[in-house]
């Protein structure tokens, strides 16, 4: 039996609201200039079995020539797909709210979630997903874009930037008439600064 749906937005364990709005309209420009983006690559639906309704554009992944004796799972080291250079704005907004988060970019991917598909309830584990933050932007979901996290859920709005933990189990469906698009991004926290470290401090 699924927890009650979380109708307060604030005190949630799983969820933060870290942008509530961002203008989804230049992200979906860069979708919409291609043809058939959504088929550039398909490896996540294919081999992913949870993923297996979802659909993504790669815009940083894997470095494959790093993964060596490693699962993928452990695998820090990313890169740019060659398809994120037909995304400018895209890139330049995860490259400045990383400096403003204090985060090292990481994977980056656009997720379309078709009309009453899902992804089914898994963990992310592993050393990779351990050491790093998920980011949710939601670029579309006209009725809204329910995720469940633990035992919280939420129906997240467009325009907005949660970050929520992907170490806990999760799940997400499109109860919605259209497709849902989410960016959906990892940054690798930095260690803070004191005033020692500063450039030019005694």
């Amino acid at each position: 039996m699924m927890s009650q749906l979380v109708a307060e937005r604030t005190a949630l364990v799983n969820f933060e609201l870290i942008k509530p709005s961002v203008d989804p309209a230049p992200f979906l420009a860069e979708i919409d200039r291609l043809e058939n983006p959504w088929d550039i690559a398909t490896g996540r639906q294919d081999k992913i079995k949870v993923q297996r309704e979802a659909r993504v554009i790669a815009i940083r992944g894997l470095r494959k020539s790093a993964i060596g004796s490693r699962e993928r799972r452990d695998v820090h080291e990313s890169r740019y797909t060659s398809t994120a250079r037909l995304f400018p704005y895209t890139t330049a907004f995860l490259e400045s709210f990383a400096l403003e988060y204090g985060g090292e970019l990481a994977r980056a991917k656009i997720v379309c979630l078709p009309a009453g598909h899902r992804v089914y309830p898994h963990i992310d584990r592993g050393e990779y997903y351990a050491q790093r933050d998920r980011f949710h932007l939601i670029l579309q979901g006209q009725e809204g874009s329910w995720l469940k996290a633990g035992e919280e859920q939420l129906e997240m709005r467009t325009g907005e930037l949660w970050r929520f933990d992907n170490k806990a189990v999760h799940e997400a469906y499109n109860g919605g008439s259209g497709d849902r698009i989410h960016f959906i991004f990892d940054l690798k926290p930095l260690p803070l600064r004191d005033d020692k470290n500063l450039i030019g401090a005694e």
